[in-house]
Parts: C-alpha cells; structure tokens; sequence
C-alpha cells in the first residue's frame, strides 16, 4: 500500500474531532515542509505486535547510534493518543531545547525534550508548534 494511501485511511479510522484536528495538523507540516518525505508507521514492531500508537512522520534523517549504526528516520512525527494529540520533534539532540524554548508560550501542553503532547489545537498557539516544527527540522537537517 502506498504511503498517501495508509495516512489517509489512518486519519479516517480517528474519531471525528481528532480526524479533523490531525487533517489540519497534517496540511500545516505539508504546507511548512512542502518537499519533505512522508513516512507512514502502524505500532506494529515485526511480529505484527501493537508497540506503539501508529504515527505519521515528516522529514528524513540519518540518526546516529552510540555503536556507530545509523538508521534513516522522519524528522517530525504525529500521533493520536488516548489524551489528544502528538507531535514528536525527532532528533534534537540538547532534550532541554524543546521545553526551554516552548514550554512556557506553546499553550496547554506538556513538553518534554521531543514531544509536544496537548489534548486540542485550541489548547496551544498554532504558530508556535509551527516555529518549534521548523526549529527541530533545522536543527536535523
């Protein structure tokens, strides 16, 4: 299946106000990263088991490994969850940038050194999670 395809059927499984609030979360990065590669992740790890909620992912990085491997992976990621909504800002490497930075002005949300997690986009000041969008896709780029 193709990756369009699975994001599309992703957002149509949500309940109808996280559906609408992710479409909108969606066509934000689409419009900030016009370019940017599309990733698609069900949870499953390979023996088909739920490991994770699914996520969509934006970007492309190479994350470096401590044994010196390295793994091609999305640089910004969103995801349902029971509470709302995800945005996972991957990569960064100093875990105090996120909520130093955007903790205090985001809005009602908890952040944490790669995750932006808030229960409605009315809760959060949209062009702040923009700016903390494109500061983590520069900081990996």
């Amino acid at each position: 299946m193709n990756i369009e395809r699975e994001i599309k059927e992703f957002i149509a499984k949500q309940s109808e106000l996280k559906r609408a609030e992710i479409e909108t979360l969606h066509k934000l990065i689409l419009q900030a990263l016009p370019k940017c590669k599309l990733w698609f992740l069900d949870g499953k790890d390979k023996k088909g088991k739920v490991v994770t909620n699914p996520q969509i992912g934006y970007g492309l990085q190479t994350i470096k490994y401590a044994d010196g491997k390295t793994k091609e992976f999305y640089q910004i990621g969103i995801s349902g969850n029971t509470t709302g909504i995800s945005v996972y800002v991957m990569g960064i490497e100093n875990k105090k940038h996120l909520p130093e930075t955007y903790k205090k002005t985001i809005g009602k949300a908890s952040v944490t050194g790669y995750c932006i997690k808030f229960k409605t986009l009315k809760d959060i000041n949209i062009d702040i999670l923009k700016t903390a969008i494109l500061d983590g896709v520069k900081q990996t780029t």
